[in-house]
């Protein structure tokens, strides 16, 4: 069972017995995004099976739906890592076709957090781009539905 609800500009997703989703509507870097998340008692989105990613991604209808999720290889480089320390399944991945690329166009040190966003359509789903920590982006923060409430109480 899902429970969508609408307040001024954010989405708040529930799945009964499962995840609650916050979609940010503020646009912050991806530090300020997860102290935000962890405000709400979450944390950024980590995305843990083939099924979730299609969920994240079918609230994203414009191009400049862009946000930030819990994955970064800000510790060491090319070696991602989730918001809990967890390693990045290699198997289980929807990077966009020439991502992660680490470009320094934007930022001298590269691009050391995650983002999920459209990109022309992205048919296969692969739309996760590396991209300067710095930059501010929306987010979406999870956290499971059982232990509370975001600002809405998931039921």
């Amino acid at each position: 069972m899902t429970d969508t609800r609408s307040q001024i500009g954010s989405i708040y997703t529930c799945e009964h017995g499962r995840q609650c989703y916050y979609f940010s509507i503020d646009p912050l870097t991806w530090s300020e995004s997860r102290y935000e998340c962890r405000q709400k008692g979450g944390d950024l989105v980590q995305i843990d099976s083939r099924e979730e990613q299609p969920k994240l991604r079918e609230k994203m209808n414009f191009n400049e739906d862009k946000f930030w999720i819990g994955l970064t290889d800000s510790e060491k480089e090319g070696t991602w890592l989730w918001v809990d320390g967890s390693p990045l399944n290699e198997s289980l991945t929807f990077w966009s076709s020439t991502e992660p690329n680490n470009w320094t166009g934007y930022d001298p040190d590269g691009e050391d957090c995650v983002r999920m966003g459209k990109k022309a359509g992205a048919p296969d789903r692969k739309c996760w781009f590396d991209e300067s920590c710095k930059c501010t982006r929306r987010s979406i923060c999870e956290k499971p539905a059982e232990t509370g409430h975001f600002t809405l109480q998931c039921v």
